[in-house]
């Protein structure tokens, strides 16, 4: 009798054992999917998109939105159940500091968006329901290339569009799948055409080529036509290019997209206007073109002096004084000192260099010929100088969201 018990009683303890391991190293298909520094590259290789919610355990807005997060990640795998199609993610930025680190997360809760394993260059800012979630996972995977079926189609393309056309002989080919993923990662900077086949067989014939792709600007960009030369099947290279030309050079920024546009850590080169003075900023565009190397080190960007009257004021500026261009170094605003020389690249890009010499901190305290004073203390000097207005913008943790009163 007692043997028959302790079998019972040790078959039992065998299955408690097995139902345990099973559920640690198996969890619960449900909610967003816990991303560690194991499983994180894996994932964001083997999808197209994974959407990642970037939390702390002792943040409140954290913990508001994981249940809504979770919810959401539940509809989107109902939605879409194909393997490799999206994940739903969440890193816990206490246990995976590394991961956090990797993706500049200073503030909780982020949510971020990678692309074919690259990081979109927007943080999701919409609403945070779970309704909201699902809709944007399904905008996201809508096909962002449309297919013309007849030359003629390309002659009324949207000119104020940035745009890239791609030719192929058949879809089914390795080079359109390179040209897919880039479409994905680019559409919310450039509409994507394609056209395959005999339609296109002139375009490929011409080329000698089975493929082609070729970038149309927009008609305010100061741009040619150029085709793409590079490798159709390697995905990073095409990437790069069509970051090149789908992202225009110089951008207008605004309230909605301040904060993302100090994401970057670039000075700002901002060229302050009135609404209505389209012509300067054409002038800016035009000067800007001649110097576009100069991208890697700074931003170039043009706002309405109307709305942003408070950057203005720190210059001693107003509306009245404008067009106004300045440098936000993050640190101090530097105003361009001629602007009778806009149309001339060569000062544009001297007075970008003197900013990163140190020369327009020097000349502001002390002209150009005069040489410091050893007794001037450091502080007494950096009072002087306008202070950052755009600093306020770039991520922080003690910000959850931007507010329009800190411009």
């Amino acid at each position: 009798m007692y043997l028959i018990r302790d079998v019972k009683s040790f078959r039992f303890t065998i299955f408690l054992h097995l139902v345990v391991c099973y559920l640690c190293n198996n969890p619960t298909n449900s909610g967003a999917v816990s991303l560690t520094h194991a499983t994180v590259d894996a994932t964001l290789a083997s999808n197209e998109l994974v959407f990642i919610n970037f939390y702390a355990d002792w943040c409140r807005f954290s913990n508001l939105l994981a249940p809504i997060f979770d919810e959401a990640a539940d509809k989107v795998a109902e939605e879409f159940p194909n393997a490799g199609q999206v994940v739903m993610g969440k890193v816990d930025c206490d246990k995976e500091s590394d991961i956090a680190s990797r993706f500049h997360i200073t503030k909780y809760p982020t949510l971020k968006v990678i692309r074919n394993g690259q990081p979109a260059k927007r943080e999701y800012r919409g609403q945070r329901s779970t309704e909201a979630f699902v809709d944007f996972i399904k905008k996201q995977l809508e096909d962002p290339i449309k297919e013309f079926h007849d030359l003629n189609e390309l002659k009324n393309l949207d000119s104020k569009k940035r745009i890239i056309i791609g030719f192929f002989d058949r879809k089914d080919v390795p080079e359109y799948t390179t040209f897919r993923r880039v479409a994905t990662n680019l559409k919310d900077d450039c509409q994507f055409h394609v056209g395959f086949g005999d339609l296109v067989k002139y375009e490929l014939v011409e080329a000698n080529y089975n493929a082609k792709v070729v970038y149309h600007p927009d008609d305010t960009s100061h741009e040619g036509e150029e085709e793409y030369k590079g490798n159709l099947m390697n995905f990073t290279e095409m990437l790069l290019w069509g970051n090149k030309c789908c992202i225009p050079l110089v951008r207008q920024i605004t309230f909605e997209n301040a904060e993302e546009l100090t994401e970057e850590g670039l000075p700002l080169m901002i060229l302050f206007h009135r609404s209505r003075d389209v012509n300067v900023v054409k002038r800016f565009k035009i000067s800007c073109s001649q110097i576009r190397a100069e991208r890697s080190r700074i931003n170039f960007l043009y706002g309405d002096g109307d709305l942003f009257s408070h950057p203005l004021s720190h210059l001693g500026k107003t509306v009245a004084d404008l067009p106004v261009l300045a440098i936000d170094s993050f640190q101090h605003m530097y105003l361009f000192p001629d602007m009778e020389k806009l149309d001339d690249p060569d000062a544009l890009e001297q007075f970008i260099e003197d900013l990163y010499t140190g020369k327009l901190h020097r000349v502001y305290h002390y002209g150009e010929e005069v040489v410091p004073s050893t007794t001037t203390t450091k502080d007494n000097l950096t009072s002087r100088v306008p202070k950052s207005v755009f600093v306020n913008l770039q991520p922080s943790q003690h910000r959850y969201t931007l507010l329009r009163d800190e411009l």
